[in-house]
């Protein structure tokens, strides 16, 4: 059957944001059979005392999050997620926050501060799941000293106008 240009386009145009949709991707790496968690041969018991913490950070963050949310329910305790401006998606339980990308700022560093607290009060029975994407590095500067904000703000900005790569901006990142 022939189809038009404009028609294929459009078949093209579906499937590929059908292969960037994470939701069916954590929903083939991770299942929830009653109070138990598989994720491939890893089980885990989510009930009793067994906090789940969800930590994260990347541009698609928000649509990791939501489907995160979508397989574990109300099995998340709590959760924080750090995504690019305007990329916010509903979430029930993991709190989304916003910061600067491609150029940190200190939303990045306060979000920054927040994960790691998070992680570090996670105790030895609690489930931690981090969703890291692209973006990452720039949406959760830590700068550590004698580096500043500032110096990574300026960094990137030259690199950026130099026509830096993603690969080379992450690796001076």
């Amino acid at each position: 059957m022939l189809v038009s240009p404009r028609e294929a386009a459009r078949a093209i145009w579906r499937a590929a944001l059908a292969a960037g949709d994470v939701a069916p991707l954590l929903r083939a790496r991770l299942r929830l059979d009653g109070d138990t968690l598989a994720a491939g041969d890893v089980r885990f018991e989510l009930g009793g005392q067994r906090r789940v913490i969800v930590l994260g950070a990347g541009k698609a963050g928000a649509s990791m999050a939501s489907a995160l949310e979508g397989i574990l329910g109300d099995h998340v305790s709590e959760g924080f997620v750090v995504v690019k401006d305007a990329h916010r998606l509903p979430s029930e339980r993991i709190e989304l926050a916003e910061a600067g990308h491609p150029v940190p700022d200190a939303r990045g560093v306060a979000a920054s501060t927040r994960l790691l607290a998070l992680a570090e009060a996670a105790g030895p029975d609690d489930l931690v799941i981090v969703l890291i994407s692209g973006g990452g590095s720039a949406l959760t500067p830590a700068p550590a000293p004698p580096v500043t904000l500032e110096d990574k703000q300026a960094v990137t900005q030259l690199l950026l106008a130099a026509g830096a790569t993603i690969g080379e901006l992450n690796t001076v990142r």
